[in-house]
């Protein structure tokens, strides 16, 4: 008697602990459960996720209608594994990445739920589509990726730069594939590349202490770790008279010399476009994945004369937003 009223209070103890890892409404509701997970804890993903719960809801998909449940793990692997497969345990009817590396974690732990990702740059490098018209697998959504060839040139207008220090991150596939089209750029445009993989704000660090010394430019990749110090890479650039240059959004607002940026909120908003479809029953393999029509080129005046650069004309003529 006394081993069955044991065998009870663990069974009921074990379901309590199982109801409360999710919400209650989720156990008993009949809504469609909408999983969002970002990459990492950045601006550029909190704002073009709030642009896509907003557009959702223009759209009738508001709290009354979908479970809408996010996750923000550590930018790491195993973390964005495990929010993907907490995903396949509450069975998501749509589950929607902010950045490649979530991305590229749903596509190979959740093949069964359809994925609409958001902010990937370079979807076809990264291997998460096999075309832009027809994507294939399981997911589609909204690519970030802007002409680096634009940025590298409109930099060298204002000096013909030979060294170029790179901050990227090995284990995020977008910086991989920016830090091989630097390469690429460097060989065409006369430059060399010395690069520095960041995996830590200590490696940080270390890499800003011997990388700024060397080089006469700083190109930043969307590295979440680089992404998450960039007010500290940009103000120690300056200080060593060092220019950054990068696609992150508003960083020539915290004092990069030039950026060339996709608008986050325009991308959560197309992101909700590309939902919808799925939801009403479209499949992600023929939804054409979309790229950004806002897409900035910006000049930080304020830098260039801290930093002792003359900004030419050319670049006053095709800059769409100039920081006095």
């Amino acid at each position: 008697m006394k081993f069955l009223m044991l065998q009870k209070l663990v069974i009921i103890a074990t379901l309590q602990i199982i109801m409360a890892a999710f919400p209650a409404s989720m156990a008993t509701s009949s809504s469609l459960i909408v999983a969002t997970v970002l990459s990492s804890d950045q601006p550029r993903y909190r704002n073009a996720h709030k642009a896509f719960v907003r557009a959702m809801a223009a759209k009738g998909y508001d709290q009354t209608s979908i479970e809408l449940v996010t996750q923000i793990p550590n930018p790491d692997p195993i973390s964005w594994s495990n929010a993907i497969r907490k995903f396949n345990a509450i069975g998501a009817n749509l589950i929607v990445t902010f950045g490649a590396p979530a991305t590229l974690s749903a596509i190979q732990d959740s093949q069964d739920i359809p994925i609409v990702f958001v902010d990937v740059y370079g979807p076809l490098e990264t291997g998460i589509a096999k075309s832009l018209a027809t994507p294939g697998k399981n997911a589609t959504g909204v690519s970030s990726k802007v002409p680096l060839a634009t940025l590298i040139k409109t930099a060298q207008l204002f000096k013909q730069f030979r060294q170029v220090g790179v901050l990227y991150s090995s284990r995020e596939i977008g910086s991989v594939v920016q830090l091989k089209e630097v390469k690429r750029l460097a060989l065409q445009n006369h430059f060399s590349v010395v690069e520095s993989n960041i995996d830590s704000n200590a490696a940080l660090d270390n890499a800003l202490s011997s990388l700024l010394p060397q080089v006469d430019c700083l190109y930043v990749t969307e590295s979440s770790v680089v992404g998450r110090y960039l007010d500290k890479v940009i103000r120690r650039s300056i200080d060593q008279k060092v220019p950054v240059i990068t696609q992150i959004p508003d960083s020539c607002e915290k004092g990069a010399l030039v950026s060339l940026e996709a608008h986050p909120g325009e991308m959560g908003h197309q992101a909700a476009e590309l939902a919808a479809k799925v939801l009403s029953g479209k499949k992600p393999a023929v939804i054409p994945i979309v790229s950004p029509k806002k897409v900035d080129l910006i000049v930080n005046l304020k830098t260039s004369h801290v930093l002792d650069l003359v900004v030419p004309i050319q670049v006053l003529n095709v800059a769409t937003k100039i920081i006095k």
